[in-house]
């Protein structure tokens, strides 16, 4: 019978430790290959769902500009008109404003002249006491039975 030296036990050490170590490797590898295919399949399906949406999301966008140059043409439009009918009420207003004052005073004064002039009856003084802080109504004529 054959005695092992020490270096051959260590060296038998080593290899089975190595071999454990090149197992346990291609294990993590194999999980990470699977990890890989399912990221880059998790990648697939994203990119097919979001075309789609970026094609629907650009679409949007581009009929919200249309409906923007609409509003911004009907601000324009209702300037214009905010504009014309400052100027033409302005005109009718100098054109008929005076002429039309005058004639009211006119009448006013033809109506004061025929009627005569009344003057206004005197308001009737209100019979309240005032006691300081709070108003008192007037004292009831009748006594209560």
């Amino acid at each position: 019978m054959r005695t092992v030296s020490g270096g051959e036990v260590a060296g038998i050490l080593v290899a089975v430790f190595w071999a454990i170590l090149v197992s346990f490797l291609a294990v993590a590898l194999a999980r990470l290959a699977q990890t890989l295919k399912a990221t880059t399949k998790l990648v697939a399906d994203v990119t097919d769902q979001a075309v789609p949406l970026l094609a629907d999301a650009s679409a949007a966008v581009r009929s919200a500009q249309t409906q923007i140059d609409r509003v911004d043409a009907i601000a324009t439009d209702v300037q214009e008109v905010t504009s014309n009918a400052s100027a033409l009420s302005s005109t009718v207003a100098s054109t008929f404003g005076g002429p039309l004052v005058k004639v009211a005073a006119f009448g006013y004064g033809v109506r004061q002249a025929l009627g005569g002039r009344k003057e206004p009856a005197p308001a009737k003084p209100s019979r309240r006491a005032v006691i300081v802080g709070r108003t008192v109504p007037a004292t009831r004529r009748g006594k209560r039975k």
